[in-house]
């Protein structure tokens, strides 16, 4: 099912599609890295990176103050994007990180369940230095 097409000029093809496969579970996020990304490596040979990064919004309340709020986002990545992010990202990086929404549960250390929100990133890209 085409839920959307637009034409694109500049390409060899006429139209781009957009299925509703294409819109499950997808998210882009554009911010900042928290801190430096911690990885781990396994024996067999995966890799997995993890780092928070911040989203800000800013916006005028009804008394015409401006208001920013933080969002803070968990981001997990595998093997050759985990690779990439232990070479290049560290705190304070403006990046976009495209992914999916994943939800799950753990045991903590006291034996009670806990809940976790994560993006798992499966691009990335580099927007320049942090801004001050």
């Amino acid at each position: 099912m085409i839920v959307g097409s637009r034409f694109k000029r500049d390409s060899p093809f006429e139209f781009i599609s957009v299925t509703m496969s294409d819109l499950k579970n997808r998210v882009s996020l554009i911010g900042h890295v928290g801190a430096d990304p911690e990885v781990k490596s396994f024996d067999s040979k995966a890799k997995l990176a993890k780092f928070s990064l911040a989203t800000n919004e800013t916006y005028q309340n009804g008394k015409g103050e401006k208001i920013e709020e933080t969002q803070w986002h968990n981001i997990v990545a595998w093997n050759r994007l985990a690779t990439i992010i232990e070479k290049h990202l560290n705190k304070g990086s403006f990046v976009i990180i495209e992914g999916k929404i994943v939800n799950r549960s753990y045991n903590d250390k006291e034996g009670e369940k806990r809940y976790i929100t994560e993006i798992v990133a499966h691009s990335m890209n580099f927007l320049g230095p942090k801004q001050s």
